[in-house]
């Protein structure tokens, strides 16, 4: 036995190949049991899917690295919690693809942002952060305000949704989103779009 603990520390090639076999199994352990875990893989009964002005905000959202900034995870720890409100849960993300969780705060987290400022507020954020928050390094995104969403592929993107993603939207969804496509919001702009994601985020935890 002590031959061979020798030959493995001797033997650095073998030793990572052993110890990533290790990680590996330990990794496995904690991970492949969550997928038979309702916790984590049905949606929260208070979930509901993006509407399509919320969806094509989420692409903007995207788009812009939002993302990269802001992270939409509050952990279980008070001092997050204190802040931010219901620590995240895996049930409230199941419908996220990709999911925006991110792990860099340059700016504060959003994942409960949704109905704690108004749409005014928002905007004016977004126009310009320091007219709001003159501590803030975040750009301006003047431009939003002027550009009308692109609607193009947003009934294509609502199908995968439905059809690949098994999101569970509906025939009768779609149409009635994309009737608002046409009506209400026909001359919407991307900064209509944003403000709309932004104002649902948390929705499920929060009841905004």
């Amino acid at each position: 036995m002590s031959n061979a603990h020798e030959r493995v520390e001797k033997n650095v090639g073998l030793m990572i190949v052993l110890v990533l076999i290790v990680i590996s199994f330990a990794g496995l352990a904690q991970i492949v049991p969550l997928f038979w875990q309702k916790s984590t893989t049905e949606p929260l009964q208070t979930l509901r899917p993006y509407t399509a002005l919320e969806m094509e905000g989420r692409d903007i959202y995207i788009r812009e690295g939002c993302h990269v900034c802001h992270t939409q995870m509050v952990r279980p720890l008070r001092a997050e919690t204190e802040r931010y409100g219901p620590y995240s849960v895996a049930g409230e993300d199941v419908w996220e693809h990709p999911f925006l969780w991110g792990s860099k705060r340059t700016g504060p987290d959003l994942a409960r942002v949704g109905g704690r400022y108004s749409d005014d507020w928002q905007r004016v954020h977004l126009r310009n952060p320091r007219d709001v928050v003159p501590e803030s390094n975040m750009p301006g995104y003047p431009w939003l305000e002027r550009t009308p969403v692109n609607w193009r592929h947003t009934e294509r993107k609502l199908r995968t949704f439905m059809n690949v993603l098994k999101v569970p939207y509906s025939e009768e969804m779609i149409a009635e989103q994309m009737g608002k496509v046409a009506g209400e919001w026909s001359e919407a702009t991307e900064e209509d779009a944003l403000v709309a994601y932004l104002q649902q985020l948390g929705h499920a935890m929060t009841g905004r």
